[in-house]
């Protein structure tokens, strides 16, 4: 098992599909302090929704239909990304279906922390590990891979 530093400022990405971004501005409003302290990724309007909202910078990635749920995904893999709020729709499916379902598994894959409603956001930022260095555990998928010899 292998291991990585997430450092006191964390990166978070945040995400919502339309039907949530109105909870999660509200949430984002709710804990701009924490926020602020951190450096943040959202995608396409969600992103510039919560720039204006916060009044912080905020790195603004695709809309998630034309890709920005794929390059979280890819932020992930690269460890340019800490933990992931994505506020997401379970009652509407998604034109970009397979995008999100790749995007939870890269989450899980990479032992990223993944918040997908209020509580469990609200449950992320108030823990302890916010504010400090963690050392997240990478789980060894190597035995997954079959080489060719």
């Amino acid at each position: 098992m292998t291991s990585r530093n997430l450092l006191p400022r964390k990166r978070l990405a945040i995400v919502a599909h339309d039907n949530r971004k109105a909870e999660l501005m509200d949430w984002a409003h709710d804990n701009i302090a924490m926020l602020a302290r951190h450096e943040l990724y959202g995608t396409g309007t969600t992103g510039k929704m919560l720039e204006e909202a916060l009044n912080l910078p905020v790195i603004r990635l695709l809309s998630g239909p034309l890709g920005g749920d794929q390059q979280i995904g890819a932020m992930i893999a690269e460890e340019r990304v800490d933990m992931l709020i994505f506020f997401w729709d379970p009652m509407a499916a998604q034109p970009h279906d397979p995008d999100i379902k790749a995007l939870l598994r890269l989450s899980v894959v990479w032992n990223i922390p993944m918040a997908c409603n209020r509580a469990t956001a609200d449950f992320l930022l108030s823990s302890p590990f916010m504010a400090g260095d963690y050392e997240a555990r990478q789980t060894d998928y190597s035995t997954y891979i079959k080489r060719k010899v």
